[in-house]
């Protein structure tokens, strides 16, 4: 019996296929004990220069994604100066294996292709263009999962790509051949030219067609005859219509294999908001018309897919469908959008490109955008004679409570802003040019009305306050936690009597009246990110207005009924730094907020808050290495002991309760703390003994503050006044972190109670950690992009940079924010928010 054959530490088993350059063999990791896919590099490619560079990118380009429908990489090494790749092992079939039987089902095909598009959004939201697309580089694992294979031909873009010669590009080799697989190739990419996101949309639209009708989307006799289809021929009608492939999956293709890149699908997303629309929409047979009343569905989507397909329709069939007019195709956020003095003109604030947010209008039926002056600005209202209130220099994000705007009205016509108020999130017009505004205190926000009055006041926070067109009552969502969208829909008439009229939402984000008064519209779902729009009347009787698998944000009504929303893409995003120093994508599902690094420096704790992490959050680990994560408990993290062998966990609707959660093997505990009826969830760390917590609660009756929690007994002993609530203490338990109102942190003494203010900090300054000798504290100064963190000492104030973090997805990114650093300041995490915001107006809904 043949010794084994071993490639580093996996053990070969058996071959399982081949490619241009290199074999694929089952192999056994010896050290985790699993089975994997070794990608071995041919010996006749390891002394190609090219050959090399191009295994080396794909092993980069697989290895900075982490998605579902992207094959994973667990490793890259060399043994005996040969190259190998080690990628998850998949169980099923090439899609060319599928299609070996002919055409699949219309579902089915759409349903893949959606994945392959989810895939590809990843990959283009990382500047990294596959551009070898072929059945055979997508494999269908036997639960139904599409996986894209095979990245070695991938491009990482750059923005001086187009003025580099093409010989220095990767869409042709050294010698100038072109790479790829002409039949799925782009025109561009056959000619030699720069390519980019698009044209992997190109190929992702022959080969729709090809699941669709079985045939090639351009074929020849041979090779150039090939290219030469590709590059002056259409896709052969006659195959859509013996196959009965219906309309939208028709005009789909073509807007994919457009010969001009300018006019195909600009984006990955909306190619996936088109395709899914498809996978909502009823099928049908061409031998059995159907009745009037669904015979609508079809050609409204149709519709929806000549205007960019980036509306997912929705699932009731009305009388007559709404219309939906695209009016933004630049990439970035929008914040907010308001109807100008008529239903002509549009307002808006947005910060596209990259770019810092500013405001623009539209005028009339054109799609002509212009800029006004005001930048660093976020809209509130627009006024019946055209006056604008915005905030002014506040930390602007998405979907969350502005942090320090000024309150400030200017002329639309152009003229600088008046400031009026700080510390102003949301604000109104009157009929009679009067504002209302949301004024936010330290600890709760209050409704102001006029200006000076208090009409109303809550703790947690209130956004997207909007007064009745008659006048007489004020409609808000109320947040109960500070940093969530979780909220109801409240109103408040002008004598302070607040009513609560919805159910408590997981996302509530968007507000209007209708032009009568008699309803509330919103924006919000009981659960995940996927708002639909509803509508509320004021003694509480619900209905749905619109309902989309999407994110969608309410932002105005007309007076004449038309509707602005906007389409928003959300995710918080996660990096971290290596010991290389370079940063290490870990972004897990959608929603992974950075709490922790274990004192080796190989680990990041975070909170998954997404849909996918459960009702009550999830507590999960993941080495920086970029192996997948293990999900530890549900409920919301805290911090790592002190020798990384535990974590805090404060489950929501447990008063009282900590659990501290095994990072190992072994069981929680349980620690109740017995005097506290409430314990704030996001600021709990351990000290430096591994014995003793600081935490923020309250007692019944009481003020929230800060107290030391002992881990044997549960007893919690309060260290700062009422009403004083600490962020950090030092590693020998004697200094308290705190900020107050404006901002400024000062240094709280637990033994004297003094107080006293860090030397020359400007406010703001947000502390994530102590150093080990308890002379400095590292953080960062919050809503900027990027973030720089520093070393601060707590008594001279002197700052030092450690790091400065920036997102490789600049666009659409609102802010990063948390940041963590293990205890000597050598490794940095963080979490960013990024938002892709389209903005539509819709007629037609009622």
């Amino acid at each position: 019996m043949s010794e084994p054959v071993i490639i580093g530490h996996y053990r070969i088993l058996e071959k399982i296929g081949s490619g241009a350059m290199g074999e694929v063999f089952r192999a056994h990791d010896e050290r985790l004990g699993r089975d994997v896919a070794l990608k071995l590099i041919r010996a006749s490619s390891s002394t190609n220069p090219d050959h090399i560079r191009r295994f080396e990118l794909e092993a980069r380009a697989a290895a900075a994604l982490n998605h579902p429908n992207i094959v994973s990489v667990y490793d890259v090494g060399s043994e005996q100066g040969t190259p190998y790749l080690v990628c998850e092992l998949l169980e099923g079939d090439t899609l060319r294996e599928l299609l070996t039987t002919g055409q699949l089902p219309v579902r089915k095909a759409v349903d893949y292709t959606l994945q392959m598009v989810e895939g590809l959004t990843a990959a283009h939201d990382h500047r990294i263009v596959h551009r070898d697309l072929k059945p055979e580089n997508l494999f269908v694992t036997t639960d139904g999962r599409v996986k894209i294979l095979d990245f070695g031909v991938a491009k990482l873009q750059s923005d001086a790509d187009s003025q580099r010669p093409l010989e220095e590009l990767t869409t042709v080799t050294r010698s100038g051949t072109v790479i790829g697989t002409v039949a799925y190739m782009a025109p561009e990419q056959l000619r030699g030219k720069p390519v980019d996101h698009r044209s992997d949309i190109f190929s992702v639209g022959a080969i729709f067609y090809e699941m669709l009708t079985g045939h090639r989307a351009f074929r020849g006799e041979t090779e150039v005859d090939t290219m030469t289809s590709v590059l002056k021929e259409e896709p052969p009608e006659k195959n859509f219509v013996d196959c009965d492939v219906p309309l939208p999956c028709r005009q789909i293709v073509q807007h994919c294999v457009e010969k001009d890149q300018e006019k195909r699908f600009q984006s990955a997303r909306d190619l996936a908001f088109a395709l899914e629309t498809l996978a909502e929409a009823p099928a049908r047979k061409r031998t059995e018309p159907p009745p009037v009343k669904t015979r609508i569905l079809p050609w409204a989507i149709a519709g929806l897919c000549l205007l960019g397909a980036t509306i997912l329709f929705f699932m009731r069939t009305p009388a007559k469908p709404p219309a939906y007019r695209r009016l933004t195709y630049e990439q970035g956020t929008v914040y907010a959008a308001r109807f100008g003095q008529d239903a002509k003109s549009i307002v808006y604030s947005a910060a596209w490109n990259g770019g810092p947010i500013q405001l623009f209008t539209m005028l009339g039926d054109s799609l002509s955008i212009q800029p006004l002056a005001l930048t660093d600005a976020k809209l509130l209202a627009v006024s019946r004679t055209g006056e604008l209130a915005v905030t002014l220099h506040g930390k602007h994000i998405p979907h969350l409570q502005v942090e320090g705007g000024m309150l400030a009205h200017a002329p639309l016509a152009g003229g600088s802003p008046r400031e009026v108020l700080e510390d102003v999130p949301a604000a109104d017009w009157d009929a009679n040019g009067e504002l209302a505004a949301v004024h936010h205190m330290r600890d709760h926000d209050r409704i102001e009305y006029p200006i000076g009055h208090v009409l109303y006041e809550r703790n947690g926070w209130i956004s997207h306050m909007r007064l009745s067109p008659k006048g007489d009552q004020i409609a808000f969502i109320g947040h109960p936690t500070t940093w969530d969208d979780r909220g109801s829909v409240m109103v408040v008439n002008l004598a302070g009597q607040a009513t609560t009229l919805t159910q408590e939402w997981e996302s509530a984000d968007g507000l209007a009246w209708s032009p009568d008064s008699k309803e509330i519209w919103f924006s919000a779902t009981p659960k995940g990110l996927s708002r639909d729009i509803m509508a509320v009347t004021t003694r509480g009787k619900l209905r749905q207005i619109l309902d989309l698998p999407a994110g969608i944000t309410l932002q105005d009504i007309s007076a004449d009924g038309q509707v602005l929303v906007s389409v928003d893409i959300e995710r918080i995003a996660m990096a971290a730094t290596g010991r290389d120093g370079k940063m290490q994508d870990l972004s897990w599902h959608d929603w992974s907020l950075a709490k922790d690094i274990s004192p080796d420096g190989e680990s990041v704790l975070f909170e998954d808050s997404s849909e996918a992490g459960g009702a009550n959050y999830s507590l999960v680990i993941r080495k920086l290495d970029g192996t997948p994560p293990v999900k530890l408990a549900d409920g919301s993290a805290g911090t790592l002991s002190p020798d990384g062998k535990w974590a805090i966990s404060i489950v929501p609707g447990s008063p009282g309760q900590v659990k501290l959660i095994p990072i190992g093997p072994g069981q929680p505990r349980s620690i109740s703390v017995q005097s506290l009826d409430h314990i704030d969830n996001g600021n709990a760390h351990f000290l430096a003994d591994g014995k003793r917590i600081m935490l923020n609660g309250s007692e019944p009756g009481h003020a929230v503050r800060s107290y030391i929690v002992d881990l044997d007994s549960g007893k919690a002993t309060p260290i700062t006044p009422e009403g004083i609530e600490g962020r950090l203490i030092s590693p020998d338990g004697r200094h308290v972190v705190r900020a107050d109102a404006a901002g400024v942190l000062s240094l709280y003494s637990i033994p004297d109670g003094a107080a006293r203010e860090i030397p020359g900090l400007a406010a703001g300054f947000f502390p994530v950690r102590w150093s080990d000798d308890n002379s400095s504290v590292y953080g960062y100064w919050q809503g900027q992009v990027p973030t720089a963190v520093y070393k601060v000492n707590v008594t001279t104030g002197q700052t030092n940079l450690i790091q400065m973090l920036q997102p490789d997805a600049k666009t659409g990114v609102a802010c990063i924010r948390p940041v963590v650093v293990n205890h000597d300041g050598s490794r940095v995490a963080y979490s960013y928010y990024q938002v892709f915001s389209t903005l539509y107006l819709v007629s037609g809904l009622n």
